[in-house]
């Protein structure tokens, strides 16, 4: 299915020993999407997992540590984490809600940075059976083993616009920070401008901020607005045209060549659930 719509899924919260974050979540071939929600006040512990990540937050403000790196995050900011970079978000007075991007090399589940990675990624039943049983994971520490990087990423915080009602523009704009594993943009697109390709060379999520595109995904129709996404897997043909008086703002997430390739040789991540 092409289309999908993060208010109408379940919403999971995965790793509670680490993190208030919650979300539904889109599996796609080679990576996992999600709209997550933080509370006003709530922090993730200082945290990392092998997979790359990028968040693109949509509404409230947020303090970010990536790294050694701290920033003040506003909306239209995208954070990109690097694998093993050690990283924590603390939602502000209004709290937060932003788009999750994670590659699917590892699981959604991940490690405190004074713990050792697990050989293989546990699951979120496997986390949720420990801490009803009382056995709090991560109590034995092992800063030691830690694959966690601490410092010397650079700067991980890119401003990709100042809010989502700024004047509409001429033509059509992407801003993109491609990473190892994982390409973000953002999109502004004036009316009747449209995207095509025969047959994608990557894979592709795109969510719609604001406006109306007129969509086809292989032989799927769908008149996409506010808050819908659009999942394209590699090597479907699709097409989408900004409808109405435009324009269409929307976050545009791809794969990468080499996290293709690294999919290919060893599979993708499937046990996050248990």
């Amino acid at each position: 299915m092409p289309y999908f719509r993060f208010d109408e899924m379940k919403s999971h919260h995965l790793n509670p020993h680490l993190s208030t974050t919650q979300g539904p979540v889109i599996e796609a071939q080679t990576m996992y999407f999600r709209c997550v929600t933080k509370q006003a006040g709530q922090q993730s512990k200082l945290h990392y997992h092998p997979n790359e990540f990028m968040a693109f937050l949509l509404e409230g403000e947020f303090d970010s540590v990536v790294g050694d790196e701290q920033h003040r995050v506003k909306p239209g900011t995208l954070v990109h984490i690097p694998s093993n970079a050690q990283h924590s978000f603390c939602a502000g007075p209004s709290g937060i809600r932003y788009l999750y991007l994670k590659d699917r090399t590892w699981t959604l589940i991940g490690a405190a940075v004074d713990e050792a990675l697990p050989d293989t990624a546990r699951s979120a039943t496997e986390v949720a059976r420990d801490i009803a049983a009382g056995k709090y994971p991560g109590r034995e520490k092992a800063p030691e083993k830690s694959q966690a990087i601490t410092a010397g990423l650079g700067n991980c915080h890119y401003v990709m616009c100042n809010g989502f009602d700024g004047e509409k523009p001429s033509g059509h704009h992407e801003q993109w920070v491609n990473g190892m594993n994982l390409s973000w943009a953002y999109v502004q697109s004036p009316a009747g401008n449209e995207i095509a390709e025969g047959s994608a060379a990557h894979e592709l999520l795109a969510y719609v901020i604001s406006g109306k595109l007129d969509t086809q995904v292989g032989n799927d129709q769908h008149n996409a607005v506010e808050g819908d996404v659009i999942h394209v897997p590699r090597g479907v043909g699709y097409r989408w045209t900004v409808s109405g008086q435009g324009p269409a703002r929307y976050a545009l997430a791809r794969s990468t060549t080499r996290l293709e390739q690294q999919v290919a040789q060893n599979g993708a991540a499937d046990n996050w659930r248990g």
